[in-house]
């Protein structure tokens, strides 16, 4: 049996699509005869999954993934929501958030290389190639982002099923780490219901700050205003786009009468230890990508053929 090279594992996978181990075994199962391993792939229903790599995966799931100071979104999309409900789709999902957790990895690429449990060495990237060919449609790993505290909690929550996640990030040296993580609970629900853009002021980019500044004078003057009282309007209404935009100064959803702050304040002097806000992430699922035109029956009918 001759030694399969690394080039000729590699022109197989540009080939198929298919991943490194199942290409390496085709080579090695067919004498390094790459015509051959292509149709060993295909036959094994694994090459067929190339051919699905230029569908819109607008469906899927966001999974949420939290332990202690650290936590990891990730959102893994599929092309029709029937797929992203099927069961080994959710085991991988769920797997891949762990993985990727416990590595402590802050990127999609770093997570598509760990290794995946109970798989014959494949890695995750691997194993979600092979689910492409089980399942019958195209399957990524979008995207994901990690939070961390040095001494605190953060804390992930999950929205519609999936359909929305988010993560909170408190430190704080607080010994109440269950009332902490409570709290940083019902920050993480109104992130998913709110949607703040940013943290706090700091955050804002001066580039977002500008352009606001920019519509709210051409407001002003559209209105009849004059020039010497339009920036006093404008930083008048900044508060406004702040309280609007800002995590810690939106009216917080289950007390609308306080702020976030406020309510992080008053849980701070309850506990007797100072707590900060310091980072948030919410995905919705599918944002941003163009979702397919496809009715449901046509979509089950796809998947029985």
């Amino acid at each position: 049996m001759s030694v399969v090279s690394a080039n000729l594992v590699k022109d197989l996978r540009e080939k198929t699509g298919a991943g490194m181990m199942d290409c390496k075994k085709a080579l090695t199962e067919t004498n390094g005869d790459l015509e051959a391993a292509i149709d060993w792939l295909r036959k094994k229903g694994i090459a067929s999954a190339a051919k699905k790599s230029g569908r819109v995966a607008a469906e899927g799931k966001v999974v949420v993934a939290a332990r202690g100071n650290h936590g990891l979104l990730l959102e893994v999309n599929s092309e029709t929501d029937f797929a992203a409900k099927n069961e080994k789709f959710l085991e991988f999902a769920n797997m891949a958030v762990e993985i990727g957790l416990d590595a402590r990895i802050n990127s999609v690429e770093l997570l598509s290389g760990l290794p995946y449990p109970r798989s014959n060495g494949r890695s995750v990237g691997e194993e979600l190639t092979v689910l492409i060919s089980s399942i019958g449609e195209n399957m990524n790993l979008r995207r994901v982002l990690r939070l961390e505290v040095g001494q605190g909690a953060v804390v992930g929550y999950l929205h519609m099923g999936g359909k929305i996640g988010t993560l909170v990030a408190l430190e704080s040296t607080a010994s109440d780490q269950e009332a902490l993580r409570e709290l940083g609970k019902k920050i993480a629900m109104h992130v998913a219901a709110s949607t703040p853009l940013y943290l706090n002021r700091d955050q804002v980019p001066e580039s977002d700050l500008e352009r606001e500044r920019s519509v709210l004078a051409d407001q002003a003057r559209a209105s009849g205003k004059p020039e010497n009282i339009i920036d006093k309007m404008v930083q008048g209404r900044l508060s406004k786009f702040y309280a609007d935009t800002c995590l810690v100064e939106q009216a917080f959803i289950m007390d609308p009468e306080q702020s976030v702050q406020a309510i992080v304040d008053a849980s701070a002097k309850s506990l007797g230890a100072p707590i900060r806000v310091t980072g948030f992430a919410r995905f919705m699922m599918g944002e941003g990508l163009q979702k397919r035109e496809e009715d449901f029956a046509a979509e089950v009918a796809k998947q029985i053929g």
